[in-house]
């Protein structure tokens, strides 16, 4: 086994979506073990209600595990995870479509610094507007990959894939 990874799914998604599946996929034929947690309850109390349960279940699961994960998410699951990495050690983060605030939530995004981490964000994201994230990565000096893509990233996944497998890499080298 090379280590954990968490994927996160967005917002009322569901650990079967397809980035997560696909990235987890490419995770195991590796030798990674993966989580998907499920979100879906926590979901069910709003954009702003959903955060903060998120986080608590990202945080027992993370702190369930021997050793610090890799935390991928995407949107709602990108969010929580940078939020997380501030609370709980973790190896790295690959964040995809990525809000930079949660209108009505108290915090705006943020994540651990000196942690490997990736950003990726498409350029026509009309719920995540490239704004945020892209001033985020700029003020970190941040690995920032903006895609021709809307918020779903659909037509990308060649492209997150190689990205992940960059971090995978990295991440491997410097064990």
């Amino acid at each position: 086994m090379r280590g954990q990874i968490i994927l996160s799914h967005g917002l009322n998604a569901d650990p079967s979506a397809t980035k997560v599946s696909l990235l987890a996929a490419q995770a195991e034929a590796q030798g990674w073990q993966t989580q998907r947690p499920d979100y879906r309850d926590d979901d069910a109390r709003g954009v702003v209600g959903c955060v903060s349960p998120r986080i608590a279940r990202l945080r027992a699961t993370i702190e369930a595990l021997p050793t610090p994960p890799l935390l991928i998410g995407s949107s709602m699951g990108a969010f929580v995870s940078g939020l997380a990495s501030l609370d709980v050690p973790v190896l790295g983060l690959l964040l995809l479509a990525t809000p930079s605030a949660i209108p009505g939530y108290a915090r705006a995004f943020d994540l651990r610094s000196g942690v490997p981490t990736m950003l990726i964000h498409g350029w026509r994201d009309d719920v995540c507007q490239p704004a945020g994230v892209q001033l985020f990565a700029a003020q970190r000096r941040l690995p920032l990959l903006m895609l021709d893509d809307d918020h779903r990233l659909g037509a990308s996944m060649d492209a997150i894939g190689l990205q992940f497998q960059r971090l995978l890499d990295q991440l491997a080298t410097a064990a």
